[in-house]
């Protein structure tokens, strides 16, 4: 059996071999920057590459139609790597710009770097098989191309669809300003609309005969933020109206529309706030004489840090170490966090989370733009929930799941900015994208070498699973549905 030292070796080399393949595959992915559910161009081109490489590929994989599964081989241990690739509406900004410069305003950008999120798993995914292939060693990998992150719940709709079946372990990553280990929970989230109606009428003329939809959403907004005082602390939600009626005030409004986001640590918490939430709808159609429809959109579970694969992860991030940036990577960084405010050239992970030992290792590289250091594992973090959501966290629930962060963007930058689209094709953003992949595929090969370990995160999910069994949080009947 190989050491430590030979699997690194072994994978480095792998990735080093087709990492301009993947690369150009990230490029193109950025170029493409679809949103949630009409990712059609990105499936179709991670279904291509697939094929290259020898996968026999499922489309439409879990009945979601952008989800693209690649599976090569046959037999146990069955590693899945989880790859994104859908954009952000509005963040359309040109590759490399140092100020913020729209290719076409109101397009979308990857402004979450998903782009080399999917590229990096899918470099991972046939690293591992080249391995296996010339080893003619037993096993099956896949690689799970899951769209819709951002705001769909794509993987929970591919859970339902039973796309995750039969996977022993799955890796993944997130593209990111620092390089740490994902080891906390994440917020259970549930997403529905509001539709109100009422009857339309002259606002001046007859006013008596309106019934304001519009009205019957503010009342909505107006009691909810009540209920924020009413709600656990570590609970969120949030709202935009998406229909408000029309433009002319003179018309009472017949039709309005507001959609609503509520979190919780617990999906338990957020389907109890998510009632509260729905019965203020309809005291507002009450108030307001319209009728209101409940209309679910998405909702998406809690994360669960594996901890075993959690420390293998972290063992291999620290071995391997930072991605290696040049002086070209610092300057263009530097570039773009000099267009940062104050306030957020401070903020840090560090200080978001009051992690002493982090702040001190972000002081002691504050001159750096980009981290060149990788944050310590606390395995403590389990037990707190980060504010985001993330629909990896259904995936936790039915597979062994481990991901890290790893540096692709500037210190200091913000995901869903145009800053993180500006560097979405840069030096820094494919250096960490091949760090992330060499870091996942050595990874699972080390999980594959010692089987102890797949064994033991598999008995570590089943003991949670034994106190709360996993519930899909998404209801029968909802589909996926374009924004």
């Amino acid at each position: 059996m190989p050491n430590k030292s030979e699997v690194y070796a072994s994978v480095q080399g792998l990735v080093e071999n087709k990492k301009a393949k993947f690369l150009e595959v990230s490029d193109l992915l950025w170029d493409y920057a679809e949103t949630r559910f009409v990712e059609h161009k990105s499936a179709d081109l991670l279904a291509k590459v697939l094929e290259e490489e020898g996968f026999s590929v499922e489309r439409a994989a879990g009945g979601v139609e952008t989800a693209v599964i690649g599976t090569w081989g046959s037999g146990k241990p069955v590693i899945g790597f989880m790859g994104e690739y859908d954009a952000l509406a509005n963040l359309s900004q040109v590759a490399g710009a140092v100020t913020k410069e729209p290719i076409e305003e109101g397009k979308p950008g990857q402004g979450c770097g998903h782009h080399l999120l999917g590229a990096g798993a899918l470099m991972a995914a046939v690293a591992l098989r080249d391995y296996l292939k010339e080893s003619s060693l037993p096993g099956t990998i896949k690689f799970l191309g899951c769209p819709a992150e951002e705001g769909g719940s794509g993987k929970t709709y591919m859970i339902r669809g039973g796309a995750f079946e039969n996977i022993d372990i799955c890796l993944t990553w997130h593209p990111g300003a620092d390089n740490n280990m994902f080891s906390s929970s994440t917020l259970a989230n549930i997403q529905c609309y509001f539709h109100f109606k009422g009857r339309s009428a002259h606002a001046a003329g007859s006013p008596e005969n309106g019934r304001s939809a519009l009205d019957a959403v503010e009342l909505m907004n107006v009691a909810s933020n009540y209920l924020r005082e009413h709600v656990p602390t570590t609970s969120r939600f949030h709202y935009a109206i998406v229909n408000a009626g029309g433009t002319a005030p003179n018309v009472v409004q017949a039709e309005a529309s507001v959609l609503y986001l509520v979190r919780a640590p617990l999906m338990a918490g957020a389907k109890n706030i998510f009632e509260r939430v729905c019965k203020i709808a309809q005291g507002a159609a009450l108030m307001t004489e319209t009728e209101v429809e409940i209309d679910f959109d998405k909702a998406c579970s809690n994360y669960i840090p594996n901890a075993t694969l959690t420390e293998l992860m972290y063992e291999v991030m620290t071995d391997l170490g930072a991605p290696e940036f040049d002086k070209e990577d610092m300057e263009f960084a530097e570039k773009l966090r000099a267009t940062l405010t104050e306030g957020e050239r401070n903020k840090s992970i560090g200080k978001t989370y009051n992690v002493e030992d982090w702040m001190e290792l972000e002081e002691a590289h504050d001159a750096e733009a980009l981290a060149t250091f990788i944050h310590p594992y606390h395995p403590e973090f389990r037990n707190v929930a980060s504010p985001g959501s993330t629909d990896v966290g259904d995936v936790s629930w039915v597979v062994p799941t481990a991901q890290f962060y790893c540096a692709t963007a500037p210190k200091n930058t913000s995901a869903h900015t145009w800053q993180w689209v500006s560097s979405g094709k840069s030096g820094m953003a494919h250096k960490g994208t091949i760090r992330a992949a060499e870091i996942m595929a050595s990874s699972a090969l080390l999980a594959y070498l010692n089987p102890e370990i797949i064994e033991k995160s598999n008995a570590e999910l089943n003991k949670v699973l034994e106190k709360t069994p996993y519930e899909n949080p998404i209801p029968a009947h909802v589909q996926p549905r374009i924004v």
